[in-house]
């Protein structure tokens, strides 16, 4: 394959929690399944790498998360209030590294999977005169009502969405109608209803009773908030379901691990503790229920995975994932954990009442949203169609250099 006639995207995301890098990962696999041959992708971790402050940022970030879940309401707000995604200070300090990327992969569309990132990538493609040429397209990984407005961008040609909610949010922050497609979350199709074979030999890969019930307590990429304590609590009381067992995965958080393996050591029920892994379907695929802190991807990767939810909201969601907690408890596809001391008696009742577990189960399942990423797919590679005659050469304002091979 030539590269030189590849259809190039580029991928623009940040590790700032683990959906952002999900999306952007199940898009890049996406593109290669179901898209062209000769597509060539490429994905930018566009925060961490563009500049040593926005690293810092991004950073801060992952610690509020891991150690100061409650503290994450006030960084919403200051990135609402202050806009730094929209600051001419910060577009100056990273200006140099989104120019790079255009030189270095030439793409034919560039996709935002993160509220933070477009509006610089929309300002250089407006001052280099290529909005026309190369779209930006904005894939919003928050599936529901009250996200960031960062998510709105005017130099955005294309917002696909996971749902009616999350395409009103938008209109409502003034992006044009003709402008936003619901297609779904892009997860990766690894993510799928296991058969119940499939389920017990999960369970025995993972060195675990494949009879047993099975609960996944998520601490999520980042590893941490507020499950290590739900998790104490569930120790605490773990004689009621003493005869469950459980998957703790412990993310990117070494300490977390530890901690856990030696609390799980005081635990009455068995529990295989994980660090950080890419077989996260694995692990849905092996549980009956899912403990977790309800992010956007997450919590569709275990709705296609016909997964029920035990939701984190100890601590009350940010704006962007309240309306996903209603959702799930609206549909009955998951339960609400208001107080870390109820975790014991909600999945005691869980165990010993299969109809509520059959029932929510059929929820996930209508809930989920199939083939979302092959639309999201086929937009994209309408969007390589859509495209102007090639730019022969690309402009700083003010300064004339040679051509370059954007196609």
């Amino acid at each position: 394959m030539s590269e030189e006639n590849s259809k190039k995207f580029l991928i623009i995301t940040s590790e700032t929690g683990g959906g952002h890098t999900s999306a952007a990962a199940a898009i890049a696999d996406g593109l290669k399944r179901f898209g062209a041959a000769d597509c060539l992708v490429n994905v930018a971790r566009a925060i961490e790498e563009s500049h040593f402050l926005a690293q810092k940022c991004a950073e801060f970030y992952n610690y509020l998360l891991r150690y100061h879940q409650p503290l994450m309401k006030y960084y919403y707000w200051a990135i609402e209030r202050f806009r730094p995604n929209e600051s001419n200070l910060l577009y100056r300090m990273t200006s140099r590294y989104v120019r790079q990327l255009f030189e270095k992969y030439c793409p034919q569309v560039v996709v935002s999977v993160h509220p933070m990132t477009q509006h610089f990538f929309g300002r250089m493609l407006r001052e280099l005169g290529l909005l026309d040429r190369v779209p930006l397209v904005t894939v919003v990984t928050d599936p529901c009502y009250g996200f960031w407005r960062g998510w709105a961008c005017d130099e955005v040609s294309l917002y696909l969405v996971a749902t009616e909610e999350a395409r009103q949010q938008l209109l409502d922050y003034g992006v044009a109608e003709e402008k936003i497609k619901i297609c779904g979350i892009p997860i990766h199709p690894k993510f799928q209803v296991q058969s119940e074979d499939d389920k017990l030999a999960a369970r025995a890969e993972l060195g675990l009773d494949p009879e047993r019930f099975t609960m996944f307590i998520n601490a999520g990429w980042v590893g941490g908030g507020n499950i290590p304590h739900i998790f104490e609590k569930m120790i605490e009381q773990g004689e009621q379901i003493k005869n469950a067992q459980a998957i703790f995965l412990a993310g990117r958080n070494d300490k977390l691990r530890e901690q856990i393996e030696s609390m799980a050591r005081r635990a009455p029920f068995p529990t295989r503790v994980i660090g950080y892994t890419n077989a996260m379907e694995k692990l849905m695929g092996a549980a009956d229920v899912m403990v977790s802190k309800l992010g956007g991807l997450t919590t569709f990767e275990a709705l296609a995975s016909r997964l029920p939810i035990i939701a984190d909201t100890t601590t009350p969601p940010m704006p962007q994932e309240s309306q996903t907690a209603k959702m799930l408890s609206r549909y009955s596809a998951g339960v609400l954990l208001e107080r870390a001391s109820d975790i014991v008696p909600i999945v005691r009742r869980l165990i010993h009442n299969p109809a509520e577990m059959a029932s929510m189960q059929l929820a996930a399942s209508r809930l989920a949203i199939p083939d979302a990423t092959r639309r999201i797919v086929a937009e994209l590679m309408r969007k390589t169609e859509e495209r102007v005659a090639p730019l022969k050469q690309v402009v700083e304002p003010g300064e004339t250099v040679s051509p370059v091979s954007i196609t």
